[in-house]
């Protein structure tokens, strides 16, 4: 059994991850009994190991093969001498075989089952969430919901078996109402959903067990997403070379802050230049331009009027960041429409999107870098109807506009077209406040700059800004994080052998 550090980076949807179950049963001789057994063999495991005092143990189960994994840990939990008490909600005529061979296994132990009702939540030191597996698509309602925000109010804590129930495994929605479970046990294969959207929230910390499936069986299916870690990107970002000189890491050219937003290209200079970009410059108001010089001297800033005058600075940049406070004006769109005229890579963020939806356009070298928001103006959509599917959407933006599309939020998509989308499930609450979009746009340009490709830079970028807001939430906490609190963790991030 893995916890969440040590978990695998491949994501599945449920229906590959039921074919994988089907394969290891019917083409490598694992009986579905024995692969029922080692999960809740594995469940029971975990609940020890996190709760070793609890004995008084509520297993709540529902429908198909999650009751029967419950059916299971009830067992162990006598066997162990706890104190089970099972409340049995699913139709037991509707049972597999394999599920009905568990319960009577349960109940041939000396275990019975109990009708449900809120009482049994009183005194349970801990509640197993074996209600409803991956197969459901649409929303709880009646009884279930019921059951679920009974579970939600409880001060118990919750473990859920392979997923939360309520929770869809593909996009990470909630169907009506989810259990918000304390720890997740996932099996065979990794659910999608449970690292985006509302997954992370309800998900709690999360464990896997492949329950001794071959690896031969992984090699049936191509892995729908794929985890990114700043772990597993570290090693994009090396040691410098003794004979190093700024000019070999790169000219990043910030585009944006127009009159009250200087802040915004401030936080995207400073955060590329602790990315490691060589030289870093700020066409910005000149209103502001001096005051930007005076608080980061290291930023070359430049007061830009007319658009003209931004030619020169793009012949020197190496990287273009567009759109941190650029604003929605004459000034803001004349900058954009010159940035977008040049052949340099570039990142484009905020305003610089909202351009982008009303002048649509497409190239391979450039990454976005949407919030839900400014995602639903790209896709002429609702933004309920991006976090509905952040997988379609950040897919579809990706196919309108080219490159590599960051799609921002809980569980951070990155996608490419061509390798598994990637998601980042770093990062915390905290980060949601002024200026944290501003400081990913600056260290994604930074690595751009450096040499990383579009897809490298975005994930790398990615991990490192969600790093460095845990890294800061764990010196401070995590209200009342602010955006250049990143600045010196993100340091120590792309050091990463410091």
């Amino acid at each position: 059994m893995l916890k969440e550090h040590e978990i695998p980076y491949a994501l599945y949807r449920a229906e590959q991850v039921r074919a994988l179950d089907k394969l290891a049963i019917e083409g490598h001789g694992i009986p579905g009994y024995t692969l029922m057994v080692r999960a809740g063999e594995a469940a029971f495991g975990l609940l020890r190991e996190t709760w070793p005092d609890a004995r008084r143990i509520l297993v709540l189960c529902g429908g198909g093969n999650n009751a029967g994994d419950g059916f299971v840990v009830g067992r162990f939990a006598m066997v162990m001498g706890l104190e089970p008490r099972l409340a049995l909600l699913g139709d037991e005529q509707r049972f597999s075989a394999d599920a009905h061979r568990a319960m009577n296994e349960y109940i041939a132990a000396g275990g019975h089952m109990e009708p449900w009702n809120t009482s049994l939540l009183q005194g349970a030191d801990v509640i197993v969430d074996a209600l409803l597996g991956t197969g459901l698509q649409r929303p709880l309602e009646g009884r279930w919901k019921d059951v679920v925000d009974a579970v939600n109010a409880s001060p118990s804590p919750v473990l859920s078996i392979d997923i939360p129930s309520g929770l869809q495994a593909d996009t990470g929605v909630v169907l009506g109402a989810a259990i918000r479970a304390t720890h997740s046990i996932s099996f065979i294969g990794l659910k999608q959903g449970m690292f985006t959207a509302e997954g992370p929230e309800h998900s709690g910390q999360i464990h896997f067990s492949d329950l001794g499936v071959s690896p031969k069986v992984y090699a049936s299916q191509i892995l729908a997403a794929q985890r990114l870690s700043v772990h597993k990107t570290g090693h994009l970002l090396g040691r410098r070379d003794r004979s190093g000189h700024k000019g070999r890491y790169g000219h990043v050219l910030v585009v944006g802050g127009d009159r009250g937003y200087s802040g915004a290209a401030r936080l995207c200079g400073e955060a590329a230049a602790r990315s490691g970009a060589g030289l870093v410059s700020v066409a910005t108001h000149p209103d502001h331009a001096a005051l930007i010089n005076m608080s980061r001297p290291e930023l070359m800033c430049r007061g830009i009027r007319q658009g003209v005058e931004l030619f020169a600075l793009l012949s020197r940049a190496s990287t273009l960041a567009v759109g941190p406070g650029l604003g929605r004006g004459d000034w803001g769109r004349i900058l954009w429409m010159k940035a977008m005229a040049s052949d340099k890579p570039m990142v484009l963020d905020a305003d610089g999107l909202n351009f982008l939806a009303e002048m649509p356009l497409q190239r391979d070298d450039w990454v976005l870098t949407p919030h839900p928001g400014e995602a639903a103006r790209l896709l002429n959509c609702s933004s309920a109807e991006v976090q509905a599917d952040r997988f379609q959407a950040v897919r579809e933006i990706q196919r309108r506009y080219g490159g590599v599309v960051v799609l921002k939020g809980p569980g951070t998509l990155v996608e490419s077209n061509g390798r598994a989308v990637g998601v980042c499930n770093a990062g915390n609450p905290g980060m949601a406040s002024g200026g944290m979009g501003d400081v990913l746009t600056g260290i994604i340009a930074g690595l751009l700059a450096q040499g990383l490709d579009a897809v490298d830079a975005a994930r790398t970028g990615v991990c490192v800004h969600a790093a460095a807001g845990d890294l800061a939430a764990a010196t401070g906490g995590e209200r009342g994080l602010l955006a250049s609190d990143l600045f010196e963790p993100i340091r120590r991030l792309v050091n990463p052998d410091v």
